[in-house]
């Protein structure tokens, strides 16, 4: 009886996680809409997930296995755990190395068995720059990886084997991923100009190919970085601007001079 004198927004607030997200936070950048949603979708690593490899047949199969992808930036290592987490239905638990201690570990654990025992789904812990934890941070990790109670996936640009402890090392599988290549990163960029979900498709902004050859070289095989100079170009062609005109190779020069300083 008394929800009756409870007012919608003040159920909101009792209950925040029933919010409508999208309203809480602005639209994401064009890398994180463009991050694909299946591995058929993921450019440049097929030497790891093309038909018949070794980490495709890993990930979707019926193995529990922890693995480390060590790669430069921007070549798929977060989408690649993100993918896992959904094919194996699995929880999926992101934390920083940078930001996170023992304490965020632990949480994940205990989650990860709450959700063991009331539902039997298993829990990814993906940690993302995990070079970056010092050792007694890696040994709270250990035994529960040992004991499967969490999957981990571990991203680092540094070799793992000086920056991760032998003992986790060992239990973990290390798949090294490729910058991409320039006929991927021509692949990326049609996409995101294309696409008209989630990428620019509907903005009707063209960007010459002598700029586009500009954006990937300076991108240097970082899908990430070449999806936010795609982003800056078609913010930058609609900025003062009466009439749209296909963004040159000297307006992509203008941009990459700016945000180097």
């Amino acid at each position: 009886l008394c929800l009756n004198f409870i007012s919608i927004e003040n159920l909101m607030e009792l209950f925040p996680e029933f919010q409508d997200k999208e309203k809480d936070f602005p639209p994401a950048p064009l890398a994180d809409r463009m991050r694909p949603r299946k591995l058929v979708d993921l450019l440049g690593q097929e030497k790891l997930i093309g038909e018949g490899k070794p980490l495709l047949k890993l990930i979707t199969g019926k193995s529990n296995f922890s693995f480390i992808l060590w790669g430069p930036p921007g070549t798929g290592k977060t989408t690649i755990a993100r993918l896992v987490a959904s094919i194996s239905e699995n929880e999926f638990h992101e934390i920083s190395a940078v930001n996170a201690g023992v304490s965020e570990i632990r949480k994940v654990i205990l989650q990860a068995k709450k959700t063991w025992n009331l539902s039997k789904r298993g829990s990814v812990l993906f940690i993302d720059e995990i070079h970056r934890l010092n050792k007694s941070q890696q040994d709270s990790v250990l035994p529960h990886v040992e004991n499967g109670t969490i999957r981990l996936i571990g991203s680092t640009t540094e070799n793992p084997s000086f920056e991760v402890i032998p003992a986790l090392r060992s239990r973990c599988q290390v798949f090294r991923l490729e910058p991409l290549s320039k006929n991927d990163m021509r692949s990326l960029l049609e996409r995101g100009l294309v696409d008209r979900e989630c990428g620019l498709g509907d903005d009707l902004f063209e960007v010459d190919f002598d700029a586009r050859d500009l954006i990937i070289c300076y991108a240097n095989g970082d899908a990430r970085k070449a999806l936010n100079l795609l982003e800056a170009a078609r913010d930058f062609s609609f900025a003062g601007e009466k009439e749209t005109r296909p963004v040159s190779v000297q307006d992509i020069k203008g941009i990459i001079q700016s945000t180097s300083v």
